[in-house]
């Protein structure tokens, strides 16, 4: 049998693949994700560079939502790949229990740049297999086995993650595993309620309070967080409320988790959004913009008192690719032009660009409910009338979504439109001429869902 593979003509001495023929074989023999396959229209994409993508005909697209909310530093970054080519002459794979001059560099910066006493950073090849571990960690440190979670969240996509996970995503994966206890977010986006920040807070933490009483604090090993939610609503927590958290947590030896999978790497104008409460979880995870998906890496920091446990207790995890060294050479190099360049501030700086947009959509457009934004991680709201309803139900659609969603591709902006909402989450590099690029596409396409406001409503 194996003879009949021999003399496969070399795909990269071929001439390049037709687009539509590349689309059918995609389709025809890889599976996508979270798509009935046949529902799925791939966007066919050539080659990327900064904030744009390249159809294979030349049409230039802007990344408006950095792909999976990942690709922070831009695509193609020329010091990056130089990287990423070094590490492959130097060292392609070793084993997890190796030391290696890139594992004990990049675990160094790491926790040169985390705030507080996370100086200790497990690696994974992901978000998920990161929330999976902390997991691991807080329960075999405690003892303990329950896990609270946000509904309006989403964590990953093993069988524990998806139990995490509290948006409709969980559903088809329901019976989830034991031990999970999902919690009310403390900001809805519901706008009828009118409560100041500092009401919103005290009663969100007498209501978790409660519950964790009524769970058993000395059954639950931790709570898990996306320190900012993200493609739930991109929902910053009111101010006070995870200092709140964290003190409920001490006070009844709960561990906090802070998933920064999303939110981490400088999205939203510091290199952690924990940072913006001043507080330091016990655990953090971390992927996509650690490597801007340049290649497959995440983590988990601890603090020293769980890093020290695990000095004289087994972690009872592992994974072969465990600090991947390709990987680790990718994060570190994509960490220092990071900060090099100064993306971080220019995330800082351009959130407040990216707000003014927002309002000046507002007001132009009867539609727009809101928008809500921290740094360059935003979304913006559609609903159908003045009393603030979504356009599309809770884990539906509705026409004039699905032709926004058109109107964008056609134009050649990149982002998600999910329900009622759509993401505006571009690369760290952008411009601001490239961000109002953007949102000059996004005031065009809004005009479709004015079409559909109901203006007695």
């Amino acid at each position: 049998m194996s003879t009949e593979y021999r003399g496969y003509p070399n795909a990269y001495a071929d001439a390049p693949m037709p687009t539509q023929e590349m689309v059918d074989l995609c389709k025809q023999h890889t599976l996508y994700t979270w798509s009935a396959n046949d529902s799925v229209h791939p966007l066919a994409v050539a080659r990327a560079e900064g904030v744009y993508l390249f159809s294979p005909e030349g049409k230039r697209i802007l990344d408006f939502n950095s792909q999976l909310m990942s690709v922070l530093i831009g695509h193609g970054h020329p010091k990056v790949i130089e990287a990423m080519k070094r590490q492959l002459d130097e060292l392609i794979f070793v084993y997890p229990q190796t030391a290696t001059q890139v594992r004990a560099r990049l675990g160094k910066l790491l926790a040169e740049l985390t705030p507080g006493d996370i100086n200790t950073f497990f690696f994974t090849l992901g978000g998920a297999e990161a929330n999976e571990n902390a997991v691991k960690a807080a329960r075999l440190y405690t003892g303990r086995q329950k896990i609270l979670a946000s509904y309006r969240s989403y964590h990953g996509g093993t069988a524990l993650t998806m139990g995490l996970t509290g948006d409709p995503r969980r559903w088809a994966s329901e019976p989830s595993p034991p031990g999970i206890v999902h919690y009310m977010d403390p900001r809805p986006y519901d706008y009828r309620f009118g409560q100041t920040d500092e009401e919103i807070t005290r009663n969100h933490l007498i209501y978790l309070d409660e519950l964790i009483r009524m769970e058993g604090p000395s059954t639950i090993a931790g709570i898990i967080r996306e320190t900012v939610t993200g493609t739930n609503g991109v929902l910053v927590p009111p101010r006070g409320w995870l200092a709140g958290v964290k003190a409920l947590c001490e006070r009844h030896g709960i561990l906090l988790i802070c998933d920064e999978v999303m939110a981490g790497m400088g999205r939203t104008g510091k290199m952690y959004a924990f940072e913006h409460d001043g507080v330091v979880p016990d655990l953090v995870t971390l992927a996509k913009g650690l490597t801007s998906s340049y290649f497959p890496l995440g983590a988990v920091g601890l603090s020293d008192r769980i890093a020290d446990h695990f000095r004289k207790n087994v972690f009872w995890g592992g994974l072969t690719y465990n600090s991947h060294p390709v990987g680790l050479a990718t994060a570190e190099a994509v960490l220092h032009v990071m900060i090099d360049e100064g993306m971080i501030e220019n995330a800082a700086r351009l959130g407040a660009v990216m707000r003014r947009e927002m309002d000046r959509l507002a007001g132009r457009h009867p539609s727009v409910a809101e928008g809500r934004n921290i740094g360059l991680f935003g979304m913006m709201d559609i609903r159908k009338n003045r009393r603030n309803e979504p356009l599309a139900p809770y884990n539906g659609s509705h026409p004039a979504m699905n032709r926004l969603a058109t109107f964008f591709k056609e134009e050649g902006l990149f982002t998600f439109v999910r329900w009622s909402s759509f993401t505006a989450n571009p690369p760290l590099c952008i411009t601001e001429e490239q961000l109002l690029e953007g949102f000059s596409i996004v005031d065009r396409g809004l005009c479709i869902t004015d079409e559909v406001f109901e203006e007695g409503g």
